[in-house]
């Protein structure tokens, strides 16, 4: 199913462009609305985990490669999804969450992690060796970067050909984004420029052959740049096309390969199509998923404090600024303000640091509770209307339909701006 991904750029040449939705998400509502939309669609799914959620040492959900991947098959399982149907990409492969250690120290945890991946079945892979670490400056030159890359697909091709399995696909590039998104007020962005992402393209080329990494190499599919999209704690930067034009005219000269676009989050429907349309058409989300998921949650904390006795006065809420007020390290580097600003962006942050916090025993109980004071109530109409206006009566059945649903929306504007594949 992984082969539908190097039909991208073909598409593309033949003037029949499609794409496909990167889900970055580890949380089981998103996946499960992920899953459930491919078998409604009868369509593949691509999966993503990211380096800080899951490694060989459990990233902050406490999950490794191989528990992610058997965590979502039980999901799809119970949703009657075919498991040739799933795609499962690693994101962001690399030191970063080890980036304060000395580099050789983070590089072979690196080199660890990016072997569990691969053993666990993960078929995309993209090798982010960007960041600079203890002592180093903050971004490396690409030619360093190459290099860096060029050994963590070294340890990509030999744990793949002990293991046996399908040779992994590639995704390659120095201009990425942040993950997670910017941790300040943008304004302007411009994309990538066309000499650079060239440059990139040609630096990794040579390193790779140099490597004895040739079939490596042409099994990537794409490399990150800046389409000139990104989102911060409160506001978005939307994606022009016009702007992009010298840029995606590079993917003339290189057939090979597509342009994979990070930072999609909250971008329109009209911006993610054209997104499609001009080369980017591998789009990633995340935030965007999760942020549509607390913002239902929360509706039903506020629902569930008006009509159900002893509940409470937003439970869910208080438990959550209550864990993220304790254990400050997800977000405290991210929000910057006073007082009221930084509780708000605890909170409703574009960037959704919270996030970070779900998979917690305590979120995890608050949550629980929320849904067991739910489950079997009709919500009034009326109440409906005031937390949840973009829902009818019939659509509002069980907590967990309405949290799903929410999920779903997000990424329905991504279906619609993929299309199908010819």
């Amino acid at each position: 199913m992984d082969r539908i991904l190097t039909r991208l750029g073909t598409a593309r040449r033949e003037g029949t462009p499609f794409g496909i939705t990167s889900v970055c998400s580890a949380h089981p509502l998103v996946l499960r609305a992920a899953i459930r939309r491919a078998v409604r669609d009868g369509g593949p799914v691509l999966i993503e985990a990211t380096c800080n959620q899951v490694n060989h040492l459990g990233g902050y959900t406490g999950m490794t490669p191989e528990d992610f991947i058997r965590s979502a098959e039980r999901v799809a399982t119970e949703e009657g999804l075919d498991r040739s149907q799933m795609i499962f990409g690693g994101d962001h492969l690399g030191p970063n969450p080890w980036r304060k250690e000395r580099p050789e120290v983070a590089f072979e945890k690196a080199e660890a992690m990016v072997e569990a991946y691969v053993k666990a079945g993960f078929g995309k892979i993209h090798l982010d060796t960007s960041m600079g670490c203890a002592g180093e400056p903050t971004a490396l030159d690409d030619r360093t970067i190459a290099e860096r890359a060029a050994k963590l697909a070294q340890v990509s091709e030999r744990t793949v050909k002990a293991v046996g399995g399908p040779l992994p696909l590639y995704i390659l590039g120095t201009e990425v984004p942040v993950p997670g998104g910017a941790d300040h007020a943008l304004e302007e962005l411009r994309p990538t420029a066309p000499e650079a992402a060239r440059s990139t393209i040609a630096i990794h080329r040579e390193i790779f052959s140099r490597a004895g990494l040739e079939d490596a190499f042409s099994r990537v599919i794409a490399f990150v740049v800046q389409p000139g999209v990104e989102f911060g704690s409160e506001n978005v930067i939307g994606y022009r096309p016009e702007l992009a034009t010298e840029l995606t005219a590079l993917l003339d000269e290189e057939p090979q390969f597509v342009f994979e676009a990070h930072s999609t989050d909250y971008q329109t429907r009209d911006a993610l199509t054209r997104l499609v349309q001009d080369g980017f058409p591998i789009l990633k989300v995340g935030p965007g998923l999760t942020f549509a998921l607390r913002e239902a949650a929360y509706a039903l904390d506020m629902i569930a404090s008006e009509m159900v006795a002893g509940y409470g006065n937003r439970p869910l809420a208080a438990a959550m600024e209550a864990l993220m007020l304790a254990a400050p390290g997800d977000w405290q580097a991210h929000y910057h303000g006073e007082e009221t600003a930084l509780r708000l962006q605890r909170h409703y942050s574009y960037s959704d640091r919270i996030r970070y916090y779900w998979n917690r025993p305590e979120a995890d109980k608050a949550f629980e509770r929320l849904l067991g004071a739910l489950r079997g109530k009709t919500i009034p109409e009326t109440l409906l209307h005031q937390y949840l206006p973009q829902f009818s009566a019939a659509e509002a059945g069980d907590p967990e339909t309405i949290l799903i649903t929410a999920v779903d929306r997000v990424l329905a504007d991504y279906q619609r701006a993929c299309g199908t594949a010819p």
